[in-house]
């Protein structure tokens, strides 16, 4: 382990034909990315793998294509350009087995990129506001390159590594980047109304980020003894939980707790989360898993959709021939409510598009 001068400095690890992966989410290490990014002249064939990333993802334009190449086991808006272009491809995997294929060699890795919080006095950094796949691929990797950020959250649960187990590190003062929620439309908060009315008191929960998930936690402010078990949450669910509305009490896993294993919003989110030890970072192959998914009574697990045929088949991760987003965790906790004693899956989208 060492420390480096710079974020260019750190990268220097990183070679011509490498696999890279890099955290998700809001976790994702921006000044060792752009340093990566900025080496284009020099690198070949540099495999970027990586769920959804929030901030700007140099590499995935298209006219580095001779040095990066995107593989996306989640897209998000700023690769989705350089997979229509060929530039990219797409593995389709269950957020619950993307830490196996790490751990079983399917998808070796040379190199990862994460961000952590400053070490405590015993030397243990925390993953913050993203532990996913994370571990697995530190586990895995042969190089651990980490960005030492001040403004990540410490929080509890799975996420929490030893700076010794960092090859190299940088420390840096980067803002994260933030949600902020917006107001639903009248559709997204009629949508809102009927699926808080499918909801019992001392159900667990499972949602997204996103107008309609907001709408639905905005309505359940009467409702009693609420758990929270979710692959991620935002905003929403702050006041719910300083106001006793979930509590955690009646979950079958970790009562008294709030799982999950990535988190998106505001400011006001991630210092809630800080050393607040109600919310438990645990790693993807845990909080997905259907096995402990279904040990909740009454998992009730409300997600979206882009269209649903007359059959009753739902797609969520395509339009037309074009890829938008992924499998994720979805089909997860959908299986996981499904099994569950008293458990609900639910499917939330307009009845109409845009264009009537």
């Amino acid at each position: 382990m060492y420390k480096s001068k710079t974020p260019e400095q750190a990268v220097k690890i990183i070679k011509s034909n490498d696999r890279v992966y890099i955290q998700a989410a809001a976790a994702a290490p921006q000044s060792l990315i752009n340093a990566m990014a900025a080496r284009h002249e020099e690198l070949r064939n540099v495999e970027v793998c990586h769920l959804h990333i929030e901030g700007d993802a140099p590499y995935a334009d298209p006219k580095y294509g001779d040095s990066f190449h995107v593989n996306s086991f989640f897209i998000g808006p700023n690769v989705r350009h350089t997979l229509k272009a060929g530039n990219g491809s797409y593995t389709p995997v269950f957020l619950s087995q993307l830490p196996l294929l790490f751990k079983k060699n399917i998808v070796p890795l040379d190199v990862a990129l994460i961000q952590v919080s400053p070490p405590d006095k015993h030397g243990y950094c925390s993953l913050g506001v993203t532990v996913a796949a994370t571990l697995a691929a530190i586990d895995n990797a042969k190089h651990v390159i980490a960005q030492i950020n001040p403004n990540m959250p410490r929080t509890h649960g799975d996420g929490i590594i030893h700076i010794s187990e960092l090859d190299t590190f940088v420390e840096v003062d980067d803002a994260l980047p933030y949600h902020t929620p917006s107001k639903p439309t009248d559709n997204e908060e009629k949508i809102g109304d009927y699926i808080a009315e499918l909801i019992e008191d001392k159900s667990t929960l499972q949602m997204g980020i996103g107008n309609i998930p907001n709408a639905v936690l905005s309505r359940l402010g009467n409702h009693k003894d609420l758990g929270l078990h979710t692959e991620m949450f935002s905003d929403g669910v702050i006041d719910l939980i300083l106001n006793d509305v979930i509590n955690g009490n009646h979950k079958g896993v970790s009562p008294g707790r709030a799982l999950a294993t990535f988190l998106m919003g505001s400011k006001r989110l991630f210092d809630y989360v800080d050393d607040n030890p109600f919310i438990e970072m645990r790693a993807a192959d845990f909080v997905n898993n259907v096995g402990i998914i279904m040990q909740n009574p009454r998992m009730v697990a409300i997600n979206s959709a882009i269209e649903i045929d007359v059959t009753g088949q739902v797609c969520a991760d395509s339009i037309g021939m074009n890829l938008y987003s992924g499998v994720g965790g979805q089909m997860d906790f959908i299986r996981g409510a499904s099994l569950s004693e008293g458990g609900k899956a639910i499917i939330a989208l307009p009845s109409v598009t845009n264009k009537g």
